[in-house]
């Protein structure tokens, strides 16, 4: 895979922190841990045999007790952590040592791995329980080996692990009394983790070429490129659909929702308004009380009228019946002036 091949091309040493930071237990843990030397422990501290009782006693006082544990930590998880937490805490002051083996002994012993040995030994550098990594570590410790790394104990799961040819490779650890057991952690391991992987593969390489990574470096035909570019061209096409069919569904809700609001508006302002002409023009409503008010002033302000037949004392009849145009008062025509002064003439 790409990664494994950029992996590989890689094989600089990380940096690491001046000596005197890396040098005996991290201080709140702002360093990386130190990797071994490769001619073993140099502290001039005597070091004398222990028994698992006087360790959990906190003795020897003038020095820590050296725990090794080993594996492979390929994609380091937190089952890996938790193994390391447990024996970093097996003894009251303990010094964590973790070998990390090779990708030569790894791929004849085990088989393939995803992270390089590079990559293995430096995650294990950034673990908060760990001390000090020996890099190449043995597949199986030998005397000299505990000697060489001054190691009390060996930390690992009571699980059998048969490897190498052998049904324990920590048989003669546990005999020898220097083998503290730990527990796995259930539900991860690196296997899990890879299978995974394998189980949604047609997703995965799908991302990565989301992503920019070429077929080439994914190691996939042109055929399978084409129809996971197609497949994703789909996916996006459905989610499309999907996203416009829930903001269709919420904007039909939201103009239900609008229109039962309207709705109850309306009633609430036609029982009002109702309300208000009953109130305004009803029997007993305003609009009688005005006109019988304004019927009585209107009768109020118009003059009296006298019964018919009955003789009129109003000045008004009286001025017209003296009127010069009346018919009782009007002249003749003989009468007129106009033509007494014509049959004059």
């Amino acid at each position: 895979m790409a990664g494994r091949r950029r992996g590989r091309g890689n094989n600089a040493q990380q940096p690491q922190a001046p000596q005197h930071q890396r040098a005996g237990p991290r201080g709140s843990q702002r360093q990386p841990a130190a990797f071994a030397k490769s001619t073993g422990c140099d502290s001039q501290t005597p070091h004398d045999k222990l028994t698992i009782t006087q360790a959990r006693r906190g003795t020897p006082a003038n020095r820590p007790v050296r725990v090794y544990a080993d594996g492979i930590f390929d994609l380091f998880h937190s089952g890996h952590a938790r193994a390391l937490m447990q024996a970093k805490n097996v003894f009251p002051n303990t010094y964590l040592i973790v070998g990390v083996c090779s990708d030569e002994l790894t791929h004849k012993f085990k088989g393939y791995t995803v992270m390089t040995e590079d990559e293995r030994y430096d995650a294990l550098t950034h673990c908060r329980y760990v001390d000090e990594v020996v890099r190449d570590a043995p597949w199986t410790l030998t005397t000299e080996f505990l000697q060489r790394h001054k190691i009390d104990f060996v930390a690992h799961d009571d699980i059998p692990y048969t490897s190498a040819g052998s049904e324990d490779v920590y048989k003669h650890i546990k005999e020898a009394g220097m083998f503290v057991a730990t527990e796995r952690t259930e539900g991860i391991s690196t296997s899990d983790l890879i299978t995974r992987i394998v189980k949604d593969y047609d997703i995965y390489v799908r991302r990565n070429l989301q992503r920019g990574y070429t077929a080439r470096e994914l190691n996939v035909g042109y055929i399978n490129e084409k129809k996971y570019r197609l497949q994703e061209q789909v996916d996006k096409m459905k989610e499309t659909v999907r996203t416009v069919e829930e903001k269709s569904k919420h904007f039909v809700y939201r103009v239900e929702e609008k229109s039962h609001d309207l709705i109850h508006k309306w009633e609430e302002k036609s029982r009002e308004f109702i309300s208000n002409f009953l109130e305004l023009f009803g029997p007993d409503g305003a609009w009688h009380v005005i006109q019988e008010r304004s019927g009585r002033m209107l009768q109020a302000l118009s003059p009296y009228s006298s019964p018919r037949g009955s003789p009129s004392s109003s000045p008004t009849r009286r001025r017209r019946s003296l009127s010069p145009y009346s018919s009782s008062a009007s002249p003749s025509p003989s009468q007129s002036p106009s033509f007494l002064s014509y049959s004059s003439a």
